[in-house]
């Protein structure tokens, strides 16, 4: 940027589609990874849909950040699809299973610790989590679900391990405050989509809400914006203002209210 310029940042928190355990709920019987179930049919749709929403934000997205969890990496993928497509009206497209071609170098997602799930018994059912308390997850194995081509291998995780296993609520909450922030200030001239959990979208609002709120729901594939200046004093040197919320979020899958009207303790189903 050019001394005097001054442009904005914008970071869409999203979370992610449609879970299978939450319309089968036999499917964890039988899993080998029942914490980390993957989307539905339904839940892929609505996550390529929502792509194509973003298409018509009034600013492009540059790079991708998702949790480890299989929900957020499908999301993800979907969204993907659809920011990266060849055919700007994908009119005739559902989801990525319809042959979606895509220009890979639209952008670049990387696969962050720090926006997964609250690992605590609130978010995860005590009896699917992991009885040692390792969610082992491979970061290779979480990249091949992403589109090829869009992975950022390069990019060093902010955090560089999962929370440890019964992190509490406040613990999760100011780690999806923080992770929201440090991901912003690390590349602060590009516009950012976040991919995780009911819970992370919720604090996203609470945090930069301009008074006092409490989210009471977050439905699937619901999302944020928040935006905030970014100006140059000179070259090499840049200044961010504070976020603020540029959207009604009610209107994007985000239901919340005054502080006073709703106990402090309510958690949102991740």
């Amino acid at each position: 940027m050019d001394p005097g310029q001054r442009t904005h940042q914008n970071v869409v928190v999203m979370r992610h589609a449609d879970r299978i355990d939450n319309f089968e709920p036999l499917w964890t019987e039988k899993a080998d990874r029942p914490w980390d179930p993957p989307l539905v049919h339904d839940g892929k749709v609505r996550s390529f849909c929502t792509g194509k929403k973003f298409k018509n934000l009034n600013f492009p997205i540059h790079r991708v950040f998702v949790s480890p969890f299989l929900r957020c990496l499908q999301t993800a993928s979907e969204v993907i699809h659809a920011l990266c497509a060849l055919d700007d009206t994908l009119t005739e497209h559902l989801s990525s299973a319809d042959g979606v071609a895509i220009d890979p170098s639209k952008l670049k997602v990387s696969v962050e610790y720090g926006l997964c799930e609250m690992l605590n018994k609130q978010a995860i059912r005590a009896e699917n989590a992991p009885k040692d308390g390792n969610f082992a997850f491979n970061i290779s194995q979480c990249e091949a679900v992403l589109p090829e081509g869009t992975v950022d291998s390069s990019v060093e995780r902010v955090y560089k391990e999962l929370p440890k296993w019964e992190e509490s609520i406040e613990s999760a909450r100011d780690r999806y405050k923080n992770i929201v922030k440090t991901l912003a200030d690390k590349y602060p001239t590009e516009n950012l989509l976040l991919v995780t959990h009911g819970e992370g979208v919720g604090v996203s609002v609470s945090a930069y809400a301009p008074e006092p709120v409490t989210v009471c729901e977050v439905n699937y594939c619901a999302y944020s914006v928040l935006q905030r200046t970014i100006s140059s004093e000179d070259y090499g040197s840049l200044t961010a203002g504070k976020f603020e919320l540029c959207k009604i979020l009610g209107q994007n899958g985000i239901i919340y209210v005054p502080t006073k009207v709703v106990a402090d303790e309510d958690v949102i189903e991740a």
